[in-house]
């Protein structure tokens, strides 16, 4: 299986580079998994796509302002980080730029000295680790100097940083959103909840290697980055109870699909539990535990567009790609939704 087997051809305008005013007036794309069928819609009417008793899995990281600009002490050379995971006390693994200028003993001041981080190692692929010191608490000076990581191919600077969290993000820890939760209100949540849909919760705190580029040709040759996950006991119960009663587990997004994927055993049940997870999900992959997804649309020759294409057939995806590039619909992290089911 070549990588070059999910290109596909998208032209620059149709990749969103502002989020809706509203979340769910994004369109729709509902892909029938077995027929292959396509029905276009707007996000608000997806509850036609839903039964009583299915369950819809969220994940409810929280991105956190993980871009920093500083200055090297003794220079003043500008430098750019980024929080990649937090390693232990007041320790990053982060992405520096220009890496050149961060050897290990480098100090970087921010915020006129808010924040200083010194650099302690270079580990894989370039990363260094950050030891921070500061006067109070992390996350309120983040939320003071730090910027939203956004995607490479998003150029329009943010003007409200909620925009990229999701109505229901809680805990703190991703460099990325997972974008699918962006089309969801309270409103719609609670329309969902009316008609008898549970809605569960995990977490996957998603790290940047969501955007990191399949640089081999031999799909299976690629590694996956690894990000860590945490299934709670009573949510596993409720996932589990609904299979139990023939309900559909419905994953919000790719995140939370990898994060089932990964915490479920051999025989579909979902394991309560929490660690790292390195999964890659190809065609040929089975599925042990969802039955559907609501995804944004991927980027070519990307590892979540083979993860969907696992779950809906290469053929039914890419000709569903192309009928949503015909149908002008807007691509990437701000851009539509499909459901596949």
């Amino acid at each position: 299986m070549k990588t070059s087997d999910f290109y596909y051809d998208l032209p620059e305008e149709l990749i969103a580079q502002d989020p809706l005013a509203d979340r769910s007036a994004s369109r729709l794309l509902h892909l029938d998994r077995e027929t292959g069928e396509i029905e276009h819609t707007d996000f608000k009417h997806i509850t036609r796509y839903l039964n009583p008793g299915d369950c819809l899995v969220i994940n409810d990281t929280k991105v956190i302002p993980a871009r920093l600009y500083g200055s090297k002490v003794g220079t003043d050379a500008g430098i750019e980080i980024l929080l990649l995971k937090r390693k232990g006390d007041n320790v990053w693994e982060t992405l520096v730029k220009p890496g050149k200028k961060a050897k290990p003993g480098t100090v970087i001041r921010f915020g006129d000295g808010l924040l200083t981080g010194e650099v302690i190692d270079v580990v894989e692929e370039g990363n260094r680790l950050i030891k921070f010191s500061y006067e109070g608490i992390f996350e309120e000076i983040l939320d003071k100097l730090g910027e939203m990581p956004l995607p490479p191919y998003i150029t329009h600077k943010l003007e409200d940083k909620n925009r990229y969290q999701t109505v229901y993000a809680k805990k703190e820890g991703s460099a990325a959103a997972p974008t699918a939760g962006l089309h969801f209100t309270e409103e719609l949540l609670e329309e969902i909840r009316q008609m008898g849909v549970n809605i569960a919760h995990v977490t996957l705190h998603v790290g940047l290697g969501t955007f990191r580029p399949v640089k081999v040709d031999d799909v299976e040759k690629h590694h996956m980055h690894s990000e860590f996950y945490v299934v709670e006991e009573d949510q596993a119960e409720l996932i589990n109870e609904t299979r139990k009663n023939g309900g559909r587990i419905i994953s919000v997004g790719t995140t939370s699909c990898r994060t089932l994927e990964s915490a479920a055993d051999e025989n579909g049940n979902l394991q309560a539990k929490s660690g790292w997870t390195e999964i890659f999900i190809y065609p040929g992959y089975q599925f042990k535990i969802i039955d559907g997804l609501i995804t944004n649309f991927h980027l070519p020759e990307s590892t979540l567009l083979m993860l969907v294409s696992a779950l809906a057939g290469k053929e039914n995806i890419m000709r569903a790609y192309e009928e949503a590039v015909e149908e002008r619909y807007r691509f990437f992290s701000f851009g539509d939704a499909m459901m596949i089911v």
